[in-house]
């Protein structure tokens, strides 16, 4: 199949060096591949979205040279396709109706949040309703003891299972926003994505993402996670770890970031040919984050 690459980002403020890392290794396999290279905003959690950044993001692609294909999509206008999916995914799911604080003593899950217990699955207990005073519920997947394995083009063979590592998870949450995971499974689909290259910090939502492609009969594109970049501390960078905006200027050190050392004295330009002829995945560095050089 043709390459379809995409980036995705959070309109949450502008691209750091992180997402720059991010957004050139995506482009640059598309490219190298004769791919076309999609951008796309997830802007589904609004409280979390920063009036404006959407456009700054879009810019500063523009000033590195990465230009997309196609028209921006915004996740924002794409609720009823979500929601369309949630819907066929019913005879795996329930009602949920636990809170935050239900679930301060369960166990970590792999990416750091808390394993679901269980609690709601056989149907909700009775007098939770009365108890918490909900009158809209959560909507989690319910998933099985079987493993998801794949193989990551950096980070080598994966294995998860999501119900011991993650537990149910949920696609709807209880304020109406569609979880990340039902989203991006669906506009990868949708736009036919054949390849997702983005940071490793998401490398153990993949396994979520593979159980909903396989329940929905969705194909399931090749994944490519590159390190994440860190501060001095050991902290992703990112805006809560004030992380500074990327410029043009950026470019030689994510390039250096994917193990690639361009020649001096090249204008981004001339960067990104350069890059293109070298990109080589098997340089990455096959680590899960990397302190960026100071």
């Amino acid at each position: 199949m043709p390459y379809v690459g995409r980036f995705a980002p959070s309109p949450t403020g502008p691209l750091h060096f992180g997402s720059l890392v991010a957004a050139l290794a995506s482009w640059l396999d598309c490219r190298r591949a004769g791919g076309r290279w999609l951008v796309r905003m997830e802007d589904l959690d609004s409280p979390r979205v920063i009036p404006g950044a959407a456009d700054t993001i879009l810019r500063q692609l523009e000033a590195f040279g990465l230009e997309w294909d196609g028209s921006i999509v915004y996740q924002s206008e794409r609720r009823e396709l979500y929601q369309h999916a949630v819907g066929k995914l019913r005879t795996h799911s329930y009602p949920c109706a636990c809170t935050r604080k239900e679930l301060e003593d369960s166990a970590l899950a792999i990416d750091g949040a808390r394993i679901y217990p269980g609690t709601c699955r056989a149907g909700l207990a009775p007098g939770k309703v009365a108890r918490t005073g909900r009158t809209a519920f959560a909507v989690r997947l319910r998933t099985d003891a079987d493993s998801i394995r794949f193989i990551d083009r950096v980070q080598g063979a994966i294995e998860q299972s999501v119900e011991r590592d993650v537990g149910d998870f949920v696609l709807l949450r209880a304020d109406g926003i569609h979880s990340y995971q039902i989203a991006v499974v669906v506009d990868d689909a949708a736009q036919g994505v054949t390849d997702v290259v983005r940071g490793a910090d998401l490398l153990d939502s993949t396994a979520r993402q593979i159980h909903l492609q396989r329940l929905l009969g969705l194909a399931t594109p090749r994944y490519l996670h590159t390190p994440v970049a860190t501060n001095s501390a050991g902290e992703k960078l990112s805006k809560q770890t004030r992380a500074a905006d990327a410029g043009p200027d950026d470019l030689p050190g994510a390039l250096g970031f994917l193990g690639m050392h361009a020649p001096g004295g090249l204008v981004p330009k001339e960067l990104l040919q350069w890059a293109l002829s070298a990109w080589e995945p098997a340089i990455i560095p096959r680590v899960r984050a990397a302190r960026v050089a100071s």
